[in-house]
């Protein structure tokens, strides 16, 4: 029987390394578990070896940086602004990149691999309040700025925090399947999955309401979209006249009410559009819009796009995660995962994972032609906006 190689991940460590990347660990470990098996098999490293102190003062036991191969190596982030790679550091990463199949990044640890020159050309994000500092300081990087994650070829990088857990649940998915990154996020008790391509902010969190009452309506609106929600029903949600709520909510919000409404609407309408079974008259009605052509209107204005385009590329991105045969293990024997920014199909020259490591522990050479995308998709259930049969909303009328 067909024996599944090890795949050896290696997490870069430094003195006051964000706690959070550890976070992200825990999805190999599930994954382990979920499996039966030891597939993943984590090593920190540091400069030096050692001990290595987190930024939240947990002590990490690491392994020296030396001439061992990886499958993936990970970069995480410093909760110092003032904090540096060091040559040491930058050499590893541009040695280890000729040798590995995946580097990745998370939150402001794109930075490091940006310093070592291995980002010039790609797209990547970062943590949204540096992003434009990432993108200044290093112009031949593509940075884009409100995505979860970004995947261009081998190089993989998320924005912060919870976010560096979508990026690990992306690999697990892309390496054995959605059915196994399924059941680490269920045990996990986490999104399956949020996809790369997902805003980093909620619409909740961009309005930031500071008073309990507002906070109230807002709630009681995403509940409701489906329903007529008018100014009188969000102020009798919020125990207000019409007219303390109107003034409330902009003090507080920066908008109207009907403009927060709007967004709402969108962010769920999005989701629903995302996960691809749902009519688009439908999803109209669902999340209060009424008719496709209101919401079309919306979402031009919003995203830039109709919905039927954001749907058709939704789409392809799915026909494409589909043709990848990632659905069981053995599939690792025809192809490795590697991601392009240009469409393209799998290539019958390109390496198996177990060709991979064979090759490079013979000559270090880099990695073959080979490419094909994979996009990620999101995995939303038929529960993620109730399907009550909707009415029209009169606060855009």
């Amino acid at each position: 029987m067909w024996e599944v190689p090890l795949q050896r991940i290696g997490v870069v460590t430094f003195p006051g390394f964000h706690v959070m990347s550890l976070a992200a660990m825990s999805i190999f470990e599930v994954a382990n578990s979920e499996l039966g098996e030891h597939r993943y098999d984590v090593h920190f490293l540091s400069e030096n070896g050692g001990t290595v102190r987190t930024s939240a003062g947990l002590v990490v036991e690491t392994e020296p940086f030396d001439d061992s191969l990886f499958d993936t190596l990970i970069v995480g982030g410093s909760t110092e602004q003032s904090f540096r790679p060091s040559e040491g550091m930058l050499a590893f990463l541009r040695k280890v990149s000729e040798t590995c199949r995946r580097m990745a990044a998370t939150c402001v640890g794109t930075f490091t691999l940006a310093e070592a020159g291995l980002l010039d050309g790609k797209r990547v994000t970062t943590h949204w309040d540096y992003a434009r500092e990432l993108q200044r300081r290093y112009p031949k990087v593509k940075v884009q700025e409100d995505r979860i994650f970004v995947i261009d070829r081998s190089i993989w990088t998320s924005a912060g925090m919870t976010a560096t857990m979508d990026l690990a649940l992306a690999m697990v998915e892309s390496d054995i399947g959605p059915e196994i990154a399924s059941a680490v996020a269920k045990k996990m008790v986490i999104h399956h999955r949020r996809a790369g391509g997902q805003s980093q902010f909620s619409a909740l969190l961009q309005l930031e309401p500071k008073s309990d009452r507002i906070q109230t309506a807002l709630a009681f609106a995403r509940k409701n979209l489906h329903t007529e929600l008018t100014v009188e029903k969000l102020a009798d949600a919020a125990h207000l006249s019409p007219r303390q709520f109107t003034r409330a909510f902009a003090a507080e919000t920066g908008e109207s009410p009907a403009k927060a409404i709007e967004r709402l609407r969108l962010e769920a309408a999005r989701l629903m559009l995302e996960d691809s079974r749902h009519p688009i008259e439908s999803i109209a009605w669902q999340t209060g819009f009424a008719d496709r052509e209101r919401m079309r209107r919306a979402f031009v204005r919003a995203f830039g796009l109709p919905p039927q385009a954001m749907r058709r590329q939704t789409r392809r991105e799915a026909q494409l995660l589909h043709d990848i045969p990632s659905g069981s293990l053995p599939a690792l024997r025809d192809a490795d995962l590697v991601v392009t920014q240009q469409p393209a199909t799998l290539q019958g020259d390109a390496p198996s994972f177990r060709e991979f490591l064979a090759e490079h522990r013979q000559s270090a050479s880099r990695l073959g032609p080979g490419h094909f995308v994979l996009q990620h998709i999101p995995m939303f259930g038929e529960d993620t906006v109730g399907k009550t049969h909707l009415r029209s909303d009169p606060i855009f009328r």
